[in-house]
């Protein structure tokens, strides 16, 4: 039970330190949707959708307003959809049209983000996948809340290469398609590597089939918090310092398994996890990068950032599973350019590139997040990105990621601006020597020797 001191300190996080709920998030198997008919899939798809989820939004405006605690976001993830519509869609215009129905049934439950518009290709695509994946640049550019993710290895499987170059050419098209607004689809689409089943968080959410028919998972978030309880022991020891993360970890995840029990009880629909990653957000006091500079970096960047950011994700984690059963998803650091105030003043100062940033991926949660490139960057040289955070996947057994944004007319300096949690994010330099043989040999690199368990 969560006592009176619990609840007090919980309403200081909240007014003080930028402590909110980032999003309740409620997974729905479509599979049962399948079938041969387009018509018929699209149909079954908005209803079970609009009928599972039509008291999301409500329910999670009510726990807010009862318990104090910002809810921000209300998300839906679903199974990934080249599994739905294999058997209906024989073009990519097939898919788009499942992709407006998604649109379509998310706005009619009030929702924030549906995710799901996926692939799971780690090892090989499916005519289905490959459909899927063409139709993205056109799903994004003509709907409003889906995001998309595709997964293109893993470290029992390897890194499947043909659809990581693929993925570069589909990264550049979404942005020329959606350039007026900034190249926006670029910014709802992910590719991962090691791709969790239970991720509550956008672009990568999906609802993966080991899933119940619904689930709800809550993700967490406290930067501020965590730096505001860091201001306390400065100049401590470490050991001082990583209790001190540990025990402030402890008490968000408490207030997320709350609202996550509460959430599930309410809608009648079984709890899945707590996901307690410091995800940032534009506004000041709510930042990774401000937490790595109190814990005694003169900048994000500078050396000893990995260092830094390594001992605050572990920390992190550490304080989480002591607090609920059910930690999953992502569970970490996030360092997204864009939606960190403090990461945008390292780049704008030059103390952060994007091979510092690359580094920090390894022992952090997920990848190279919301990095603006400049417009022209060829489609290879966007796959040899992938495919690099994919390798520090695949070898590391962790989850990476990579969300880069082309800034369609514009080169490095200038700015994209979308606003909201998106944020801002400066136009980031990329190295000029060309990748394009190594990605044009096609195929799979294989696993590594560790992922031989049995």
């Amino acid at each position: 039970m969560i006592n009176i001191m619990e609840v007090t300190e919980t309403n200081k996080m909240v007014e003080k330190e930028n402590l909110d709920v980032r999003t309740i998030t409620m997974g729905i198997n479509l599979l049962d949707c399948a079938g041969p008919d387009l018509a018929e899939v699209n149909e079954k798809i908005y209803n079970k959708i609009t009928t599972l989820a039509k008291d999301l939004v409500s329910t999670g405006e009510e726990i807010a307003k009862e318990f104090g605690v910002p809810i921000v976001n209300k998300r839906i993830s679903i199974t990934p959809i080249s599994l739905v519509g294999s058997s209906a869609c024989k073009t990519p215009e097939d898919y788009v049209t499942i992709a407006k129905t998604l649109d379509k049934a998310a706005h009619t439950v009030g929702v924030n983000f549906i995710g799901g518009y996926s692939a799971v290709v780690s090892k090989g695509m499916t005519k289905s996948d490959e459909l899927l994946i063409r139709s993205i640049p056109q799903a994004l550019a003509q709907t409003e809340l889906i995001c998309s993710s595709v997964n293109v290895g893993s470290t029992k499987t390897g890194i499947n290469m043909d659809a990581v170059r693929l993925m570069g050419e589909i990264v550049k098209e979404t942005a020329e398609l959606t350039k007026d607004k900034d190249s926006l689809g670029c910014a709802k689409l992910v590719v991962l590597c090691n791709a969790p089943d239970d991720n509550p968080f956008m672009a990568g959410a999906f609802h993966g089939v080991t899933e119940d028919d619904a689930i709800i998972n809550v993700g967490v978030s406290g930067p501020g918090v965590v730096k505001y309880a860091l201001e306390s022991v400065r100049g401590k020891s470490f050991e001082v310092l990583c209790e001190t993360i540990k025990k402030t970890a402890f008490k968000i995840t408490r207030v997320g398994q709350l609202v996550a029990q509460e959430a599930s009880k309410r809608l009648g629909v079984p709890f899945g996890i707590i996901d307690l990653s410091l995800a940032p957000t534009p506004a000041v006091g709510d930042s990774v990068a401000e937490i790595l500079e109190e814990i005694g970096l003169e900048r994000a960047g500078a050396p000893g950032t990995t260092a830094a950011l390594a001992m605050l994700n572990d920390q992190v984690k550490k304080g989480g599973v002591m607090a609920s059963s059910y930690v999953g998803g992502l569970s970490g650091a996030f360092i997204p350019v864009s939606e960190d105030q403090g990461m945008i003043d390292a780049v704008n100062e030059g103390s952060l590139t994007i091979e510092k940033l690359e580094a920090m991926t390894c022992v952090c949660s997920v990848g190279l997040d919301m990095i603006c490139i400049p417009g022209d960057t060829p489609a290879d040289t966007i796959s040899a990105i992938i495919a690099d955070e994919a390798a520090i996947g695949m070898v590391n057994n962790k989850t990476t990621a990579v969300r880069v944004i082309p800034a369609i007319g514009k080169g490095v300096g200038e700015e994209l601006d979308w606003g909201g949690l998106f944020g801002c994010g400066p136009v980031m330099p990329l190295k000029k020597e060309s990748p394009s043989k190594f990605i044009n040999r096609g195929g799979q690199i294989p696993a590594p020797l560790h992922s031989l368990k049995n």
